[in-house]
């Protein structure tokens, strides 16, 4: 399939999510894990947080083959499905795979479905919330207190850099895809324009608004996912006539209206842009210190044009990481922050070979298992 052709075949799934498609009968049952009131590091709480979450494969008796994923912004536990499974990087043969619905994506607790601060009610969070809630989960419903890696996408790339800052010892790696260590001032304007759209449709109506403010989702859906998650090369390749631009946007924007929650997209671009990792208790702001005290092996992979998570901030800043490996996804290509979509088979291809390889050199072929991942290294069972 030619470039060209294969982005006029996947556009139609682009969403800054990813593909993440329905979930069906046949796959791993949602789960939710009450965790009761959820204390924010402001100090507020989200009143009866509840997390959701779907495993796959098994979990081995040691507890030391677990995996965690954690999610994009908009995004819930379907978002790296195209790396799951027998004989791709998150090999269920090998590992139990759990994957995390973050706060404010519409399946955890969220202003879209809480029922005691709903809406606008709903108190504000960080990404580092995000982590003490999976870190919840982990402990205190699955008895894990170590992983072999944390991986995500996106803003899930920047809950993995985080879990290694502010839990270092709690697993061997983190693969962290299309990341940030703290949000520069492009992301920043990005998401306070797409913010801005949907607030000031009228229909949004202070939050509480009875059907989606539509102008606004669809003026939304061209900042972020049709311009900062796309790149310029990959409208040349698609459209011939720039003209034909048009009436593929409206159907892209019509598509979201379905998938979409207004609220819990502004909560989340609230804890994304205000993202450092140098603001960790401990750390008084800087960054490169933070990333300096991660332990696990580390694999950033950043996409070419980047427009949305602008690949020079994880390049410079990964450099003060002791033990990273840094790699361009699908070198030669120009698919940007969609890189991590799953939406193009080269860098599906190149993503299951990067990080499979990656990941059985720090399980070390699967011998690792045989350890608990607790106990001193070369305690056997």
């Amino acid at each position: 399939m030619t470039t060209r052709s294969c982005i006029a075949a996947c556009a139609a799934l682009l969403l800054i999510a990813g593909p993440a498609a329905a979930h069906t009968p046949q796959q791993p049952p949602h789960q939710l894990y009450a965790e009761g009131d959820l204390k924010l590091e402001s100090g507020e709480v989200i009143r009866d947080f509840a997390i959701s979450y779907v495993t796959h494969g098994t979990l081995n008796a040691q507890k030391s083959n677990v995996i965690l994923m954690v999610t994009a912004i908009s995004g819930n536990h379907h978002r790296l499905d195209f790396m799951i499974g027998p004989g791709k990087a998150l090999d269920t043969d090998k590992y139990f795979v759990i994957c995390t619905d973050a706060i404010a994506n519409g399946l955890s607790t969220s202003p879209s479905n809480s029922t005691l601060q709903p809406r606008m009610a709903f108190p504000k969070f960080a990404i580092r919330d995000m982590v003490e809630s999976q870190v919840r989960l982990l402990k205190e419903k699955l008895g894990i207190d170590h992983v072999v890696a944390v991986i995500g996408p996106s803003m899930g790339g920047m809950q993995t850099l985080q879990w290694g800052v502010s839990h270092p010892d709690m697993m061997d790696a983190l693969v962290a895809i299309v990341p940030l260590a703290k949000t520069p001032a492009w992301n920043v304007a990005v998401l306070a324009a797409s913010r801005k759209a949907i607030m000031a449709d009228a229909a949004w109506k202070g939050g509480n608004y009875d059907t989606p403010p539509e102008q606004g989702i669809r003026v939304w859906r061209d900042i972020v996912t049709l311009l900062a998650a796309r790149t310029p090369d990959m409208y040349a390749a698609q459209f011939k006539n720039g003209l034909d631009v048009l009436p593929w946007m409206e159907q892209q924007e019509t598509a979201a209206l379905k998938a979409f929650d207004a609220n819990d997209w502004i909560y989340q671009t609230l804890a994304y842009e205000q993202h450092d990792v140098g603001t960790t208790p401990g750390f008084n702001g800087d960054t490169a210190r933070a990333l300096a005290s991660i332990k696990a092996k580390t694999l950033i992979l950043t996409g070419t044009k980047d427009l949305l998570n602008p690949e020079f901030e994880p390049i410079e800043m990964g450099k003060n990481i002791p033990d990273v490996t840094m790699k361009t996804i699908s070198p030669g290509s120009v698919t940007g922050h969609a890189s991590a979509a799953g939406l193009f088979p080269a860098d599906v291809e190149f993503l299951n070979r990067e990080v499979g390889a990656f990941l059985d050199g720090v399980a070390e072929g699967g011998k690792r298992f045989h350890y608990d991942a607790r106990a001193p290294k070369g305690r056997t069972y």
